[in-house]
């Protein structure tokens, strides 16, 4: 497929990412104290919604909204008894919604919400819905015109001073920032033979063009594979992951995930951060739990790269696990956690790029033994 034409979707980046989750509250309270996150606002009981719960919270330039139903047969309460909590929304800022969502209504897309706007006292926000892989969907936001603390309908929470003097519907304590400073990108999991149908599908609907493509051969061990396409917006505010199964000795990884989510979804969101010490060290202290790669990993490392030269402490990385890859266009540092909820579905990426645009394709081996070995103590592999 060619490039989209110059006028392609205009994108101005993701606006945030909605969970669905069993317990807002509790959610909220893992992401403050385990990643840093500070809540901004909230939308409940207290503030008129009667059938949800969602608590917004932010750092950097990453929002993320939780929400729970609060009352069997709601579709949030529904869509969270089936899948776990998970992404479901992934949003992006868009100048013009209408014009958004009629050029991904063109692409094929299927509506799921019209063009609307919503408003309160800090002004309103245009906003529209369209249905993409599984349960998850994507929204396009225009809030430009909106000076609250996050879209209509939510109340401010937490200090009043970091939150230009709105008056707070209760004081939450923020979240200590631990660096991460955007979504670098996200990574979704689909069955076998949908990455070309998705990936076309992002093509045609966001205007996105394909980055990277990686094969079987390329990312797999004995026991399992992968095959994944990269889309991307050119600039790289965006950058979408799509993964599918192959064919291996034993349960895929990939597999794994659509059995336990039931459907496609996203498997993790990569953050960026620009100290990946600082943050994964920040995290543990917070109890997230990384993917461990054997001790032999970094002599290998050390084998394929001169990392004396870029300045890098090997004995530090080593200490936490950090993963390292370079290519001709620079390097990167990568880490995996384990999944975040009981599933063995979503989990996260922190990365510190340095001029690559790659994703570790040298990791995937000692990632993938790394999962397999969770596989195992879980009885899946």
């Amino acid at each position: 497929m060619t490039d989209a034409a110059p006028d392609r979707q205009p994108l101005l980046g993701y606006h945030h990412l909605r969970y669905h989750v069993g317990n807002a509250k509790q959610a909220a309270h893992y992401y403050r104290t385990a990643f840093g996150f500070t809540p901004i606002a909230y939308s409940g009981p207290e503030t008129g919604n009667r059938e949800s719960a969602s608590w917004v919270l932010a750092q950097g330039d990453v929002r993320l909204v939780l929400t729970a139903g609060l009352l069997p047969g709601h579709q949030v309460t529904d869509q969270q008894h089936q899948h776990g909590d998970g992404v479901q929304d992934i949003s992006f800022a868009v100048p013009d919604v209408d014009a958004a969502f009629e050029y991904a209504l063109a692409g094929g897309a299927k509506p799921v919400t019209e063009p609307h706007e919503i408003s309160d006292e800090h002004g309103t926000a245009r906003l529209a819905t369209i249905a993409s892989y599984g349960d998850t969907v994507h929204t396009f936001v225009d809030a430009s015109g909106y000076t609250g603390p996050f879209l209509p309908g939510h109340r401010a929470v937490g200090d009043t001073g970091k939150l230009g003097g709105l008056k707070p519907l209760w004081t939450v304590p923020e979240g200590q920032g631990i660096g991460i400073t955007n979504i670098d990108h996200i990574v979704c999991n689909v069955p076998l033979h949908e990455m070309n149908l998705w990936t076309e599908f992002y093509q045609r609907v966001l205007g996105l063009t394909q980055l990277v493509h990686y094969d079987d051969e390329t990312v797999g061990t004995k026991y399992t594979s992968m095959m994944s396409k990269v889309v991307w917006d050119g600039t790289g505010k965006i950058k979408l992951n799509v993964n599918e199964p192959a064919q291996g000795k034993s349960l895929s990884q990939i597999q794994e995930y659509l059995n336990y989510y039931g459907t496609s979804g996203v498997q993790h969101i990569a953050f960026a951060t620009e100290d990946i010490t600082r943050t994964v060290a920040a995290m543990r202290e917070g109890g997230v739990r990384f993917m461990r790669v054997p001790e032999t990993y970094y002599d290998e490392v050390r084998a394929r790269a001169d990392v004396d030269a870029l300045g890098l402490d090997l004995e530090t990385l080593a200490g936490l696990y950090v993963l390292f890859d370079q290519d001709e266009d620079g390097y990167l540092l990568q880490l995996f956690t384990e999944p975040a909820q009981d599933r063995p579905t979503l989990f996260y990426e922190v990365i510190e790029r340095h001029g690559t645009r790659g994703f570790g394709l040298n990791n995937f081996k000692a990632l993938f033994q790394a999962i397999e070995r969770e596989q195992a103590a879980r009885g899946n592999l």
